[in-house]
């Protein structure tokens, strides 16, 4: 009788009385998933493209550290540009060259390693400014690498085309930072290191490494003509008098001559200012010369033309 019982009270329960349309809840509609953003909508946009006359050297990858392109070829120690139309002669403000280049004296061919910008050698970030000589070597020397030479850092610069400037033979004040109006510097306020920071924020006009996209050598060296001035090594110079071997290349970003060649060499190791840098070279890491004799067959004609990329 128990079993029946369990067995059949099931048949006699209650009967569920339906829900109330009112009180019934409504459907809920989940709707379908968004798709999901295709990649390149997550990615950053692509730079644009280098210039066309940029040949970075494939081989920079395994011959030199990163951030850092191979500069391989013929250099031609003394150049010889004559000036077309000046902006400002007494400064030696060239507005464009003439198409043509003298090479004087004894060819070399060169193969070392350059940083790709200003140190810290990072994209986007601002480069050092207030560094020494002496503070550059010891930056440099603590990545393995050293101060470039003037020869590297001119190579570097004007390419086996040996252009005046890193984009051509015609000045561009849009493709680098140069030509800005520069506010004069309180000297004295130079002494006080309470006051430094304060004035070298106010004369500041330096730019992100790699903001100015034309700014580029043949190499694939980047802003190396204006921004900030870059120490070089220059082994015709001497510690205690001028010409010193503490050398400044490149220029600044205010209007002066922010060319591949000239040199200033009136600084001693100690200096430091509002608008000097500096970049590192390196050997390569294949253990190859960084300098020796061009080979026989190597032959840049005593005055050749120079491609202009912008036809100017």
């Amino acid at each position: 009788a128990l079993v029946s019982a369990l067995l059949f009270a099931p048949r006699f329960q209650r009967p569920r009385e339906p829900l109330d349309a009112a009180s019934a809840a409504p459907p809920v509609s989940v709707a379908p998933p968004e798709p999901a953003p295709p990649l390149s909508a997550l990615a950053p946009p692509a730079p644009p493209p280098l210039p066309a006359y940029v040949r970075v050297n494939p081989a920079s990858a395994t011959a030199c550290h990163a951030g850092m392109v191979l500069v391989d070829g013929i250099y031609c120690p003394y150049v010889g540009h004559h000036c077309a139309a000046y902006i400002d002669k007494e400064k030696d403000i060239c507005a464009r060259f003439e198409p043509e280049v003298l090479c004087e004296g004894r060819l070399q061919h060169r193969r070392f390693c350059i940083d790709v910008f200003e140190y810290p050698n990072i994209e986007g970030v601002r480069p050092a400014v207030m560094v020494s000589w002496l503070d550059a070597e010891r930056a440099c020397g603590a990545e393995g690498k050293r101060l470039c030479s003037v020869e590297e850092w001119e190579f570097a610069c004007e390419g086996p085309q040996m252009w005046p400037y890193p984009y051509g033979v015609a000045r561009d004040p849009e493709a680098c930072n140069i030509d800005r109006k520069i506010a004069m510097p309180v000297l004295e306020v130079f002494s006080d290191p309470w006051k430094i920071s304060a004035e070298v924020e106010r004369l500041d006009r330096r730019v992100a490494s790699g903001e100015m996209r034309r700014c580029v050598s043949p190499f694939g060296v980047r802003d190396m003509t204006g921004n900030v001035d870059e120490w070089v090594n220059n082994s015709l110079g001497k510690l205690d008098d001028k010409p010193f071997r503490s050398t400044l290349k490149g220029g600044y970003w205010g209007p002066i001559r922010s060319r591949c060649r000239p040199v200033t060499s009136t600084h001693n190791r100690w200096f430091r200012f509002y608008q000097v840098g500096f970049r590192c070279c390196a050997d390569t890491l294949d253990g190859g010369k960084a300098v020796a004799p061009a080979d026989k067959t190597a032959r840049i004609p005593r005055r050749s033309p120079m491609a202009d990329p912008g036809g100017r």
